[in-house]
């Protein structure tokens, strides 16, 4: 059996997609040691065209070919279909940095962490397409359970699966599973991750290159499809709140978590959703789908709960003089 499985969802990224897989073959890993499981997630152009020649070339390769039924179903069946004792979802159109992953997995498979969480660096295509150096720190890890590396190391902005090594057992023992058809999807999954690991490794050591700015990319585009899967996003990772034995601080920082995720929404609603009937519509979808959900850490939260709640139809006015009367201070 695979010590590692390499999940890569597919979907229109001919441009990106051989830089990844180049990639992918510069871990100094032997062949036998890992797979890659491509899943095409019915791309239209060229993407699979690009890396014929290296499927061809190395016989660790699987393809699955489904339908267009989103990024969260092409993971869910890759980790359906893995076998290695770990798993790491690199998106397909960023990198792994050379030779930066076969530390990562020697420490995985000696400590059987549940998740190793390593760091990353931003960049955009021009700083890629120039090959800069990139020195490595020295190789060091510190242990900790799921919830502390919940309390002291997720961003809420940065919710990423690719920068983790998954043990596959702790994935399928725990029903973690993508929710289908949403964007965002790293956002409950990741929260759910952390906070029912028991032995994790963070690390500083650098594994991926995350492409910024890229076009049409689904971490920065927005649209009316967006816009319906945030009552989803926060409603189920909202029921996270539920889970036994969450100690006070744990739940607090879940729930602010949950209120970044919420004031996103709020964002980019007011700004990209001019229709008031269907933002309306939205708000009374995620109280239909999270009945409970309320925030009181701080004043600003309270306020804007209670407007949210009781108020909805109020609510857009309310958010829209909120951002005047910060632009009028900051001035």
């Amino acid at each position: 059996m695979a010590k590692l499985s390499i999940i890569v969802p597919v979907y229109n990224v001919e441009k990106y997609i051989r830089p990844c897989f180049e990639s992918i073959f510069r871990q100094g890993l032997d062949d036998e040691d890992y797979e890659v499981i491509i899943v095409n997630d019915g791309s239209t152009d060229k993407s699979m065209e690009m890396i014929a020649d290296i499927i061809a070339q190395h016989r660790n390769i699987t393809v699955i070919h489904q339908e267009n039924l989103s990024l969260s179903v092409a993971r869910n069946n890759g980790i359906a279909a893995a076998q290695g004792d770990y798993i790491l979802m690199p998106d397909s159109d960023d990198l792994l940095i050379d030779n930066s992953l076969k530390p990562l997995l020697d420490k995985a498979l000696e400590s059987q962490a549940d998740l190793v969480v390593a760091d990353f660096l931003k960049m955009t295509d021009e700083q890629i397409g120039n090959q800069p150096n990139i020195p490595q720190q020295a190789f060091r890890v510190q242990e900790k359970t799921g919830k502390e590396l919940f309390l002291e190391d997720l961003n809420p902005h940065e919710c990423f699966v690719w920068r983790t090594l998954y043990r596959r057992c702790f994935i399928l023992d725990n029903g973690l599973q993508f929710i289908p058809g949403i964007y965002c999807q790293d956002v409950p999954f990741t929260h759910e991750a952390y906070l029912k690991a028991q032995k994790c490794l963070r690390t500083t050591w650098l594994l991926n290159i995350y492409r910024t700015g890229r076009p049409g990319a689904a971490s920065i585009s927005f649209s009316k499809k967006r816009a319906l899967d945030y009552p989803i996003i926060i409603s189920k990772t909202w029921e996270l709140t539920r889970l036994k034995g969450l100690s006070p601080d744990v739940l607090s920082k879940l729930k602010d978590d949950i209120y970044t995720s919420f004031s996103v929404f709020v964002h980019d609603i007011f700004f990209g959703i001019k229709d008031s009937t269907f933002r309306v519509f939205l708000l009374k979808e995620i109280k239909r789908n999270a009945p409970d959900l309320f925030f009181s850490n701080g004043l600003n939260q309270l306020i804007h709960s209670i407007t949210f709640r009781y108020l909805p139809y109020f609510y857009f006015h309310f958010v829209n003089i909120n951002i005047r009367l910060r632009k009028r201070f900051k001035h």
